[in-house]
């Protein structure tokens, strides 16, 4: 782990921790004058000291998850050899974590150099390679086979980033440089953070045995004992949590730590990407999950608009909105490539951020570090694409793209494990005792009971993810603001003499946000959409909007596209015109060959809370238990909803957090008590 003044750098002015090769291929730390791993070769230290060291993958068999904590990623061959003995072991864990701190990310090259010399773990480390960018300081969770192995990487002083989360782990990996010449990630500090991340019985390896060390786990509540050594090495050691005190699991609000749920039976009320999104996690984790929904079909709501933008927000300061949409979008772009077919229902093709109010967005420094895989001031060539002036301040969103909400919730309920159950109009939720019956104590379980006051479905655990609907679910709860939306969408002529105007090859957000082309069908040669929205009409709830609101909607839109793309604005203005024709005027002309057709309306209704940040946790864990929410996505849903269905996950079943713990703070319920 390389450490030292890690902690005192800001967030994105660092480069990639440089790497020397030795003449036998070995890689060799500048920084700390030591070697990657010994001579021996990582690949043994990994499978002899770590993962035979914790019992592995013997402790892990038929277990629901199991969770490893390691202090130093480095190149990653200790996650990798962990991943393949998962893969290779017919009793593996449904869900395998693995949690490293590194404090000194090489870079994507050097990862790839490291490991690809092992072939049979070349395939994975190509995997993890991909992944491999925009590694910020902070919490980073990488997803891999489905998701059902999820590497979070806390990139960050080992003894802080570890102060700052909530984790508790089944074993521990204690990896690192050198005592002598690391000695920090050694040291009983760092120790006792790495205690607090284990239950009674967590085992721990390490290949070291100097005694500061030994001492330090045993004043840590650590069992030790020297064990045979992996040559040239005569000894290791091995250690077991078991302290003669009651240890304190957590300094958190033990709101984030609930005692874990194993996976059953499971309601979730909402078939959009909300709904969608929390089953999918659910049942990739063994549960058996039913969504009711009151619509025929899935993703009726607002999560049936044609097509919308997700992309990262910025800010200066690096805020907490700018750091959630990070994570968020990850989490989007890895279930996406999972579930989707690109260029028909999404493309990762980058996005054009117009700022029309002149502020920069990106910090003066951004582009020194891993931030510039994310996003950087557009380059030239990209605003000549959008028609912008040289001089207009605008940023380029790599991660960032398109998608077809629809399709996207779609995938996610046709999961393994889900059951869809269309026209259920849930008007109450009750509570009620299930007697013992077989020797089984007798249990509380949640009913979801229609307007004839039938059950419509029953389960210990309830998740509440049906947008505007959430507000009467929740008996007005929290005050949760409705907000219709309207976005302005067309067809592309379809006359091969006279091919539509391109409009420009990636989206554009800022002042409103536009897609320019998108599929209609699964065909990506078929006919052709644009999309430009979207209003934000507070408190209104009405459905379908009136005429006069629609006229002003398609106003508004066309008054934003000028001013987003003032350049291409003039290519959808006769979609527009008769649309902005007063109420009460002669109708244009019928749409002819190769000329663009009218513009069409969609709308549809969501809901922010107070801060405008999803709402995600149990809605009263002491008085309600069972009953838990996620939902306020507003207009980020594409961004965080995924985000929002696994933290749900991870809360619920007492895993590792796939964010930073404060971040997750800022959208838990608990913040709304």
């Amino acid at each position: 782990m390389r450490e030292g003044d890690g902690a005192k750098r800001l967030r994105g002015c660092f480069i990639s921790e440089p790497v020397d090769w030795l003449p036998d291929g070995t890689p060799y730390s500048p920084r700390f004058g030591d070697r990657y791993h010994s001579e021996n070769g990582g690949l043994t230290q990994a499978r002899h000291v770590f993962l035979r060291g914790c019992g592995l993958p013997e402790a892990w068999a038929g277990l629901p998850q199991w969770r490893i904590l390691e202090t130093g990623f480095g190149f990653g061959l200790n996650f990798l050899v962990t991943w393949a003995a998962w893969r290779a072991d017919p009793a593996r864990p449904t869900l395998l974590h693995f949690v490293s701190t590194e404090a000194w990310p090489v870079s994507a090259a050097d990862l790839l150099r490291a490991t690809s010399v092992h072939p049979e773990l070349a395939p994975l480390a190509e995997a993890l390679h991909q992944q491999w960018w925009g590694l910020l300081p902070g919490v980073h969770r990488l997803r891999f086979d489905e998701g059902r192995v999820l590497l979070t990487l806390y990139v960050g002083d080992t003894q802080t980033m570890l102060r700052q989360q909530n984790l508790a782990v089944d074993a521990v990996y204690l990896d690192g440089f050198s005592p002598q010449r690391n000695p920090e990630i050694w040291d009983l500090h760092t120790l006792k953070a790495v205690a607090r991340c284990c239950r009674r019985g967590t085992r721990l390896a390490t290949w070291t045995i100097a005694r500061a060390v030994r001492d330090a786990l045993a004043q840590c509540g650590f069992e030790v004992t020297r064990v045979p050594g992996v040559p040239p090495k005569r000894d290791n050691l091995h250690a077991v949590y078991n302290p003669r005190w009651e240890p304190r699991t957590t300094r958190q609000p033990q709101g984030l730590l609930p005692k874990p749920t194993r996976p059953g039976p499971c309601i979730v009320i909402g078939g959009g990407i909300a709904g969608a999104a929390v089953a999918a996690s659910l049942a990739r984790r063994g549960w058996q999950v039913q969504v009711l929904d009151q619509a025929t079909e899935p993703a009726a709501g607002a999560s049936a608009l044609p097509a919308g933008v997700f992309a990262p927000h910025v800010s200066p300061d690096d805020s907490v909105l700018s750091r959630l949409s990070r994570s968020g979008i990850r989490t989007t772009l890895e279930q996406a490539h999972w579930l989707l077919s690109e260029g028909v229902d999404w493309a990762h093709c980058g996005v054009l951020e117009h700022r029309t109010d002149g502020t920069p967005g990106l910090a003066p420094d951004w582009m020194d570090g891993p931030g510039a895989a994310w996003s950087q001031p557009a380059p030239p060539a990209t605003l000549d694409q959008a028609q912008l002036p040289p001089d207009a301040t605008a940023c380029w969103h790599h991660q960032a793209g398109w998608v077809r909400p629809a399709r996207l919730a779609k995938a996610l309920l046709a999961q393994p494990g889900i059951r869809w159950q269309g026209d259920c109009q849930v008007v109450q939720l009750r509570q009620v005792e299930q007697p013992a019956t077989d020797g089984n104590a007798a249990t509380l379980v949640w009913q979801a009971l229609n307007a004839q006051g039938e059950v419509l479905a029953e389960a210990p655990t309830l998740v509440i993810a049906a947008g505007a609907g959430s507000l009467e679910l929740l008996d007005h709860r929290w005050p949760l603001q409705p907000v219709r939306g309207q976005v302005s969408w067309g067809l592309h002529p379809d006359d091969p003499a006279s091919p539509a105007a391109p409009l420009l090859p990636f989206p554009a957000n800022g002042h409103g946000n536009l897609v320019p082309r998108f599929p209609l069908g699964d065909d990506p040669m078929g006919r052709h959409g644009w999309v430009m929205g979207s209003t934000f009409e507070r408190d209104i709830e009405a459905l379908p909007p009136t005429a006069a609101d629609v006229h002003t909607a398609h106003t508004t839109h066309w008054a934003k596209l000028q001013s987003l793309l003032p350049g291409i604005a003039p290519q959808l203005e006769p979609a527009f015109a008769s649309a902005l024709a007063e109420p009460g005027t002669a109708p244009a002309p019928k749409n002819t060959p190769g000329q663009m057709p009218a513009v069409h309306t969609w709308a549809a209704v969501r809901c922010t809370a107070p801060d405008r940040l999803p709402i995600v946790g149990p809605v009263d864990a002491a008085h309600l238990p069972g009953l838990w929410v996620n939902t306020a996505m507003g207009a980020r849903g594409l961004t965080l909803a995924l985000l929002c269905g696994e933290l749900l996950a991870a809360r619920l079943q007492g895993e590792p957090l796939p964010l930073d713990a404060r971040l997750a703070k800022a959208l838990g319920t608990e913040r709304l008590l």
